[in-house]
């Protein structure tokens, strides 16, 4: 199989397995008082600091998490409860439905044709009822970067009341994320297991528990802590940025030549010539069937997604692309490269592309 999913979830790094195991080793809950937990604490401890240390920020304003799903409404759900939640059209689910439930008033804001946040009508929308703005870094399924300290910038001058937050879950390998904002990020997109995130939120980042139990991370996030994951994230974001700029050069340059393949089978880009991430390459297919595009691919052996596998199962048009004013009539794909993609599995997608298009255009017309 040739996977270019890379942002649906990421394979197990060594470096991420090794931390991993090697936490495994030490038995003891970390909560506990005795010897065995104070090693376990340790461990933690150890970990949290090398995340705080990789993005610049104090030890205590890391929260172990489950993901980038509980950080974000973790992120969402404190704030919602002081006034007005302002959280962009692309938004993961995640955000846009903890700000559903837990505010009392919220408002989108939208987006260019482009995928970037309208500055305009952000602006216009800008309060002192305002108590939180959440705009993801990245768009986890067309790669469009936002304007994060253009928006902050703005914020501060309009409701300077207003907390910042971004889903940085796609983004924090890539992009250095502005110290203002609180942030969510994800194990799985980086080489980690999947069941470990944090949320980086200040001391006076207004948080609320979402569930009772033991208030183990700063006495808002309850449950065991999970602190082999907690160590295999902190190796997997630590070579990931690491990393960045030799992974950056080499992912820029094969998904050029995806986006080639895919402008040649047929397909255009999605949004404009702006900023996007070099490893999530998204494309707009007219008249080809969803299912059969994927299955064509699928047969070829090449792993590639519609969408966000947040939403996958069913295909159903993308409220990201809604947003963008994109035409449901075109099938969107998303290919995702990383560490293990090759040149190779780029040769094998334009050999593929074209007679899946071909397929999935026929199954249209039948």
């Amino acid at each position: 199989m040739i996977y270019l999913d890379w942002a649906a979830t990421a394979p197990l790094s060594e470096t991420a397995k090794q931390a991993w195991l090697e936490a495994t080793a030490v038995t003891g809950n970390a909560s506990a008082t005795h010897a065995a937990g104070r090693a376990a604490r340790s461990v933690l401890e150890d970990a949290r600091e090398q995340i705080a240390s990789v993005l610049g920020v104090d030890p205590p304003e890391v929260i172990v998490t489950s993901g980038g799903t509980e950080a974000d409404n973790l992120a969402v759900a404190g704030p919602a409860a002081r006034g007005r939640v302002l959280y962009s059209a692309i938004e993961h689910p995640a955000v846009r439905e903890a700000a559903e439930l837990h505010a009392p008033t919220h408002a989108v804001i939208p987006v260019t044709a482009d995928g970037v946040v309208d500055m305009t009508a952000l602006e216009s929308m800008l309060d002192e009822d305002v108590s939180l703005v959440s705009v993801m870094a990245a768009n986890n399924e067309t790669g469009i970067i936002q304007p994060l300290a253009e928006i902050a910038a703005l914020v501060r001058e309009r409701a300077p009341q207003a907390r910042l937050h971004t889903d940085a879950v796609q983004a924090v390998a890539s992009l250095d994320i502005p110290k203002d904002y609180a942030m969510s990020i994800s194990g799985h997109k980086l080489g980690a297991p999947v069941g470990v995130g944090a949320l980086i939120a200040a001391r006076d980042y207004p948080l609320v528990p979402l569930e009772g139990g033991g208030g183990q991370e700063r006495r808002v996030r309850s449950g065991t802590l999970n602190v082999a994951g907690a160590a295999a994230l902190a190796a997997a974001l630590s070579e990931a940025v690491e990393l960045r700029s030799e992974r950056e050069a080499r992912l820029r340059a094969l998904g050029v030549r995806v986006a080639a393949a895919c402008v040649r089978a047929g397909g255009s880009l999605s949004g404009g010539d702006v900023p996007r991430l070099a490893h999530i390459v998204h494309a707009l297919f007219p008249a080809t069937d969803p299912e059969a595009l994927l299955l064509g691919l699928d047969m070829a052996g090449i792993a590639c997604s519609t969408g966000s596998a947040c939403s996958a199962g069913v295909y159903r048009p993308s409220r990201v692309l809604e947003a963008m004013g994109v035409d449901e009539a075109s099938t969107p794909l998303r290919f995702s490269l990383g560490e293990g993609t090759t040149e190779a599995d780029v040769d094998a997608l334009e050999r593929a592309l074209p007679a899946a298009v071909d397929m999935a255009r026929r199954a249209v017309r039948a």
